[in-house]
């Protein structure tokens, strides 16, 4: 045998044994082959986080009371029984209703906000009225404005439903009380002062009377 035909012979045997060591290794695909899918692997476990806070403030108590205070515990009570009730927009009332009964009182003619006072609170203003008159005294009045309004307390009867709220006002008003003889006996008809009033309005919440009453004056 030539050397070349033995050469030939051995690369052959050498190309054989080869294809056999690699299909041992590798193995063999016969056909067709899907590609492989990537292998699913599970989901994370989603945690929720929990920070511990409580419901979402209500910014309408916590801008008027300290919050957890036994003033925003009453007022939330309030809400509870009622609610459309909002501290914001009551104490824009009382500012209003303010002005309006103390001026007339000063006038000395509640006839128009009776509706708005508890019966002890209209008698103590008639009875003053009623002494100036028998007095011979007369008050000129004129109302600046309102400096601040704050909440000063608040309670509430769950039982009743009943609820009171002080209110601490700081208006400036010029008023002067003159005598039968036209003479300033009080106040000053050229200078303003500071009128400080602690008020207490008074409702049953829950019931078809919108109105609040003026229950005590301080």
């Amino acid at each position: 045998m030539s050397n070349p035909m033995l050469q030939l012979l051995v690369l052959a045997a050498i190309a054989i044994f080869l294809i056999l060591r690699l299909r041992g290794v590798l193995g063999t695909r016969d056909g067709f082959e899907a590609p492989r899918v990537p292998e699913e692997r599970p989901a994370p476990r989603r945690f929720d986080v929990i920070d511990g806070t409580a419901d979402t403030p209500d910014t309408d108590i916590n801008d008027h009371a300290e919050p957890g205070s036994a003033n925003a515990r009453a007022l939330a009570a309030m809400k509870q029984v009622e609610p459309d009730f909002q501290v914001g927009p009551f104490l824009s009332g009382a500012k209003a209703a303010y002005e309006m009964i103390l001026m007339s009182f000063e006038r000395g003619d509640i006839s128009d906000v009776r509706a708005f006072l508890a019966p002890p609170v209209a008698e103590a203003f008639e009875s003053v009225i009623a002494d100036r008159k028998a007095r011979g005294l007369t008050t000129e009045a004129q109302f600046l404005g309102t400096r601040e309004t704050a909440l000063a307390a608040a309670e509430f009867n769950p039982a009743t439903r009943q609820a009171e709220i002080s209110v601490r006002f700081v208006g400036e008003m010029i008023v002067a009380t003159r005598d039968a003889a036209g003479n300033v006996v009080e106040g000053d008809p050229k200078a303003s002062r500071k009128q400080r009033d602690t008020w207490t309005f008074a409702r049953q919440m829950g019931s078809n009377d919108p109105n609040w009453q003026l229950v005590a004056t301080a």
